[in-house]
């Protein structure tokens, strides 16, 4: 394990003076090294796309419990009563915190508790115990690790979800993602005002050097509400808070692969959701920036989308992933962007399609901004992208977009937009091998066939075959299977 640097925490120094003496914390016997600590407070948000999504797409809820608070508009979780000890010598501390925190969904049916949380500032680590479903309790579970305190402040700490956060929470896409700012305070009416020595300077070459503390530096240091509480208009430019993204892509692609020709099935993952009756896709949990001034947006969306079909022996020759999904505006006109997985290849950032919304003006109303009817144009890149299925022009599904500018906004629900029955670590399968959904355009009939017509349908080879067939009605021969070239 590297070593982390050893740094100087002011406000544990101020609670070691007031517990010893200015006397007991200078002295360098082996007893006065642990300084014991209580009254702090540890307040974590997770990751602020996982508590929209647990209380939007998964239709749950947050209970906080045993000394465990939330802060309104779904915000950030505070856990209390935190005792440790602090190290005189070293200069870091160690705090377990009492509290429990469950999330619980009604529509994907799972249940995570989460409890006694530990933060580490010598090893840089978040843990807690964690009890997935019911089923019996991981102890000490590394959830973040934490980024090392520059000075005394402990408050706004940089966190990075872990694997094992990513597996317990449902998803691999939150594996070393960013997570919500950490801090680890006492509450100003808990502090106990003494004077405070300089801590001695232990920390290393690279470490920040620590400035003069005082007793009074802790009240501004814990955060009392969220920052939904003391928003009152949103700034004309700044980051997104929130989001959803509802693209379909192709009406007539989803018909062909769930239907008797491809046999497949789509399956949604990461956060995203496909609406009942093979519809449309959900993307969540935005984040990026916009500025209604300028008439321009950022925002990147979370969630998956698999296309698997022709079947044979368990090895598919369509087999099409969209991850990452970014839209970008600019005076009404923009690109939908993608990482694109096919046949296991993996290309990031593919300009799918040219997006052009029917008003170039970027209007808020009540913290959201929302765009709907976005027609999407297939570009020469997505049709690569789609292995030759459509022509660089061919019309995509129109797109729907709304951002949350504060914590607090309401993005807009979609009914329609509702999950077929899958977990929310692999849910959304609605393809079966008998058909695909009534009333489809040209691209599928109400069995899922290729339309009589052809003109909407995938028309290109892939490239060398694995497997080719006929369609009945279009007289269309294509193959299945793409043996990828360098372009």
């Amino acid at each position: 394990m590297p070593v982390r640097p050893r740094l100087s925490f002011a406000l544990a120094a101020a609670v070691a003076t007031a517990a010893l003496g200015a006397t007991a914390l200078a002295t360098t016997t082996a007893s006065a090294a642990e300084v014991p600590l209580s009254g702090y407070e540890l307040t974590w948000g997770i990751k602020q796309s996982y508590r929209s999504y647990v209380t939007g797409v998964a239709l749950g809820s947050f209970t906080a419990t045993d000394g465990a608070k939330q802060a309104a508009g779904n915000g950030a979780f505070t856990f209390t009563e935190g005792a440790g000890t602090y190290d005189s010598t070293d200069h870091t501390l160690h705090l377990t915190f009492k509290g429990t925190l469950t999330a619980k969904s009604t529509l994907h049916g799972f249940v995570r508790e989460m409890s006694d949380f530990q933060y580490d500032s010598a090893a840089g680590t978040l843990t807690a115990d964690l009890v997935a479903d019911g089923g019996t309790k991981q102890q000490d579970v590394t959830l973040a690790t934490v980024a090392a305190p520059t000075s005394s402040d402990l408050t706004n700490l940089a966190t990075t979800l872990t694997a094992a956060a990513g597996t317990f929470l449902g998803s691999d896409s939150y594996a070393n993602a960013a997570g919500d700012p950490l801090s680890a305070v006492k509450p100003p009416s808990t502090t106990t005002p003494s004077p405070t020595p300089t801590p001695t300077q232990t920390t290393t070459p690279s470490a920040t050097p620590t400035p003069t503390p005082t007793a009074t530096a802790t009240p501004s240091a814990t955060p009392t509400s969220s920052p939904a509480d003391t928003a009152t208009e949103p700034a004309t430019e700044g980051d997104i808070a929130d989001g959803t993204l509802t693209w379909g892509v192709k009406e007539s692609f989803r018909s062909y692969v769930v239907g008797s020709v491809a046999n497949g099935k789509i399956t949604t993952s990461d956060g995203a959701i496909q609406a009942t009756g093979n519809g449309v896709f959900t993307f969540t949990g935005a984040t990026g920036d916009y500025d209604t001034d300028a008439d321009t947006l950022s925002a990147a969306f979370e969630g998956a989308v698999n296309f698997k079909g022709h079947e044979d022996n368990g090895t598919y020759g369509l087999d099409l992933t969209f991850t990452d999904l970014k839209a970008t505006l600019d005076g009404g006109s923009g690109e939908l962007t993608a990482d694109v997985t096919s046949l296991g290849e993996k290309s990031e950032d593919v300009v799918l399609a040219d997006l052009k919304s029917a008003s170039t003006d970027l209007t808020a109303k009540n913290d959201v901004i929302t765009l709907d009817d976005v027609t999407t144009t297939l570009t020469a890149a997505g049709a690569k992208a789609f292995g030759g299925f459509y022509e660089t022009g061919a019309a995509l599904d129109p797109l729907d977009l709304s951002v949350a500018l504060t914590d607090d906004a309401t993005l807009p629900s979609d009914d329609s937009s509702t999950d077929t029955g899958g977990t929310s670590d692999n849910s959304g399968t609605t393809g079966s091998t008998s058909g695909g959904v009534t009333g489809s355009t040209t691209g599928g009939d109400a069995t899922g066939s290729l339309a009589s017509t052809g003109s909407d349908v995938p028309v290109a080879a892939l490239g060398t075959a694995a497997a080719v067939t006929v369609a009945a009605g279009a007289g269309v021969v294509f193959a299945v299977r793409r043996r990828r070239t360098e372009a």
